[in-house]
């Protein structure tokens, strides 16, 4: 009787240290995926000679468009130019992370209609748009954002900030009523991509 205690104690004891071990892995695991997923979505600090590798002296804007454009700033400002003022960069917990006094570009939507999406009618708006930077960061939108939705004249292509030229990259991509404008506010601005949903 005796010995069938003690292995029923042990077993208990057993299965115990069991379930505080599984515990503790998943844990670590837990805390080993929320690290990845945020520097996932963290920019590497850079140095200024390698932020001037990234810089781009025009835009693409290409994929399901019927007019291919290679953008400069030159070439935006022989278009609408709108100006901005007291434009806030917000990060993922809302924190101003940068204020631009005034600042100088052309709408998002004002680029694809140049360029022109293929859509086969009016019905037709199942496309989604990709900013893309040149160390690959994105932003997305779709065609209901841009072209009805307030968000189409609230999303920029800009290329002056307070009187001077862009820094980092000639042009940058940023959506003012975003709640955070961190997420969308694009960097060394490369390509702008325009995508059929299948």
């Amino acid at each position: 009787m005796k010995t069938k205690n003690y292995l029923l104690i042990f077993f208990i004891a057993f299965s115990c240290s069991m379930c505080n071990s599984s515990k503790k892995d998943k844990e670590e695991t837990v805390s080993i995926e929320k690290t990845s997923e945020t520097k996932k979505h963290e920019h590497a600090t850079l140095t200024a000679e390698d932020s001037l590798k990234l810089v781009n002296h025009y835009i693409e804007v290409k994929g399901d468009v019927e007019f291919p454009l290679r953008l400069t700033v030159d070439s935006l400002k022989k278009m609408k130019v709108i100006a901005i003022d007291n434009l806030k960069i917000t990060g993922k917990n809302g924190e101003v992370k940068r204020e631009v006094k005034a600042c100088k570009g052309v709408l998002l939507k004002d680029i694809l209609e140049k360029a022109k999406i293929k859509q086969a009618d009016h019905k037709d708006r199942n496309f989604y748009i990709v900013e893309r930077a040149s160390d690959d960061y994105r932003a997305t939108f779709s065609w209901a954002e841009v072209f009805n939705n307030p968000t189409g004249n609230n999303a920029f292509i800009l290329f002056e900030e307070n009187g001077k030229p862009i820094k980092n990259g000639e042009m940058i991509a940023i959506c003012k009523n975003d709640i955070r404008t961190g997420p969308r506010h694009i960097y060394w601005l490369k390509s702008i991509e325009v995508y059929k949903v299948d």
